[in-house]
């Protein structure tokens, strides 16, 4: 009786003492998360800034690129004048001016294609950051207690 009575006061023991245990397991694991969540974040925003900087960098190449086209264009006027002969064409002959307005064409399709893809790293970047934002929102909306949902 007496190793009974004693095996059970040990093991009504080992039950307040598991008790302590769990709290403590309780606040590891949210140490572990929070601590999770704030890298979550960091990273988060090491991405968004990624997404900007290169977002920069893509608008600077779209101004300058606009530049360029630009002068092209008044180039590619001035070309076409002396072609038409409404301009004194000076010492270039009729074949020269044929080359320039052809490499013109040439150098303006090439600015139009790079264009484009400009265009689309943009879009793919803001199409990132809206996922990135939705990510965000389902990330907010798992960590919301079960009786909120």
């Amino acid at each position: 009786r007496k190793q009974a009575t004693g095996y059970s006061t040990s093991s009504s023991d080992e039950e307040f003492e598991s008790k302590p245990s769990l709290t403590h397991k309780a606040k590891r694991a949210l140490r572990k998360r929070r601590k999770l969540e704030k890298e979550t974040k960091q990273l988060i925003k090491q991405e968004e800034l990624k997404r900007l900087h290169k977002a920069q960098a893509v608008q600077r190449q779209l101004e300058e690129l606009e530049e360029r086209q630009r002068a092209l264009e008044i180039f590619g006027v001035e070309l076409e004048r002396e072609l038409r002969g409404e301009a004194d064409s000076g010492t270039k002959d009729e074949n020269q001016m044929l080359h320039e307005w052809f490499e013109l064409v040439m150098e303006k399709n090439k600015l139009m294609r790079y264009e484009s893809e400009l265009l689309i790293i943009a879009q793919e970047l803001e199409l990132e950051d809206h996922q990135s934002r939705l990510e965000q929102k389902l990330r907010e909306k798992m960590a919301i207690d079960g009786k909120s949902k």
